[in-house]
């Protein structure tokens, strides 16, 4: 039986690694109050492109690149499961996460990928 507890233990460790990168998930219902209300936002690639984000309650958004880089783009956002899911203009819808980072600081996750970050 004592060859099992540090087995036990590593399994424990784990599953509260997990819970706690869970734990900064924001729900869905939390990413609408927060962030889908008309105000803008600013958020950046990895490769550091700006925009100012602007998500209305009605479903629409846009975008504005801060500085040279990147273009103006508009399109829609839904709600889902596990966060929210966006259409811009002549793409495809994508889904993705979003997770706290800092503060005010959130991690767009599509998966295990960092797409953005959101800060206010």
């Amino acid at each position: 039986m004592p060859a099992r507890i540090p087995a036990l233990a590593a399994i424990a460790l784990i599953a509260g690694t997990g819970a706690s990168l869970a734990a900064g998930r924001l729900a869905p219902a939390d990413i609408k109050t927060a962030f889908f209300t008309g105000q803008p936002f600013t958020a950046a690639t990895p490769s550091g492109v700006k925009f100012k984000m602007t998500y209305a309650a009605d479903g629409k958004m846009t975008r504005e690149p801060v500085g040279r880089a990147g273009g103006k783009s508009e399109g829609t956002w839904t709600l889902s499961k596990d966060g929210f899911c966006t259409t811009w203009k002549g793409s495809e819808a994508n889904c993705y996460t979003l997770v706290s980072s800092g503060e005010n600081r959130w991690s767009v996750m599509k998966g295990s990928g960092l797409m953005a970050v959101w800060t206010k």
